[in-house]
């Protein structure tokens, strides 16, 4: 039997240790945006496997969990230039949300404060014109944000009792819409999964009404005691890898597993094989053209911050194959 371990290629190491970081693609640039205790920014291009310094964060911001979204503008036709959201913190530190603007040619950020948010959360964007901002952050909050007026506009709490934080939070509305299922004239319902240890949410916010309206889930046994774990989402399928759970002060697990979750079918499966190492507080992202998974950065079972990269083939042009090739190959 071949090796189990050899489905990931090891690409060059990150040029710091790096865990609990965020990273958003463009074009063939990975923008690597800081990490627990780390300012520094870095730009990997996926063509050349090669890192480039961009920036650090200001002195006086300590990132612990911070998140980073990239804003869609839909007028922009400057297309070496866009604009990240960066923020985080908690109670216990200076919290900061900050506007990162990225210009190709010049490989530079300018960071502008803006507001404040939680340390762990997830975001996502979405609405008719890419203009809200749906964060979910500790214990079970969801809060949206219209980018356009600089407002929050409607505060709800998640039907769960799990800690929610480090999660998995996708866009549904988004991936729909790559797969061309979204009809010509889409109703102003903006989809979401949410995944963090035994929650499994189907959210689904009316921009008409300002409401949502939240479904239950199913999750595995297999992935039920973790978060923290690296996800990506493509073609109606999210892939988990590794993860974290806290038994006692003095045990914890670290997870090596790779699970699958089919969005429509509400069915999850396990891959026999497995990361090379046991990771968790990793990043996961798709490259440009969606041929190939990222894992960014981690720690490993003694809490230690890695700088090991490397990535996943996936080959996925439609939803059938994609189903059909991570069947046959991981």
């Amino acid at each position: 039997m071949a090796n189990r371990r050899l489905s990931f290629q090891i690409l060059n190491a990150l040029p710091i240790p790096l865990s609990h970081s965020q990273c958003v693609l463009y074009k063939h640039e990975i923008l690597i945006c800081g990490g627990y205790d780390q300012r520094a920014c870095y730009s990997y291009h996926t063509l050349k496997d090669e890192y480039k310094f961009i920036c650090e964060y200001p002195s006086d911001v300590s990132l612990s969990g911070h998140c980073v979204v990239k804003l869609v503008d839909n007028n922009n036709e400057d297309r070496n230039r866009i604009t990240l959201l960066s923020f985080g913190g908690s109670t216990y530190q200076k919290k900061h949300t900050l506007v990162m603007k990225y210009i190709i040619m010049n490989a530079q950020l300018s960071l502008e404060e803006m507001k404040n948010d939680y340390r762990g959360a997830r975001a996502v964007i979405g609405g008719i014109n890419n203009h809200l901002l749906f964060i979910t952050f500790k214990y079970n909050n969801i809060s949206v944000f219209n980018l356009n007026t600089v407002q929050f506009i409607k505060h709800d709490k998640l039907p769960t009792n799990d800690f929610i934080q480090y999660h998995c939070f996708v866009s549904r509305s988004k991936n729909e819409q790559k797969q061309g299922m979204m009809k010509k004239n889409p109703k102003k319902n903006i989809k979401m999964l949410l995944f963090c240890k035994k929650t499994g949410l189907s959210i689904e916010y009316n921009e008409n009404k300002n409401t949502f309206q939240f479904h239950k889930l199913p999750v595995c046994k297999d992935i039920a005691p973790f978060n923290l774990y690296a996800y990506v989402c493509i073609n109606g399928i999210i892939l988990f890898f590794g993860g974290y759970c806290s038994k006692s002060i003095n045990e914890h697990i670290v997870s090596e597993s790779v699970h699958k979750y089919l969005i429509k079918r509400k069915k999850w499966f396990k891959f026999k094989r497995n990361l090379p190492i046991p990771l968790y507080g990793c990043f996961g992202i798709l490259n440009k053209d969606n041929t190939h998974a990222h894992i960014i950065g981690g720690r490993n079972y003694k809490k230690i911050r890695g700088s090991i990269h490397m990535e996943k083939k996936i080959r996925a042009y439609n939803p059938l194959p994609l189903v059909i090739f991570l069947l046959i190959c991981f």
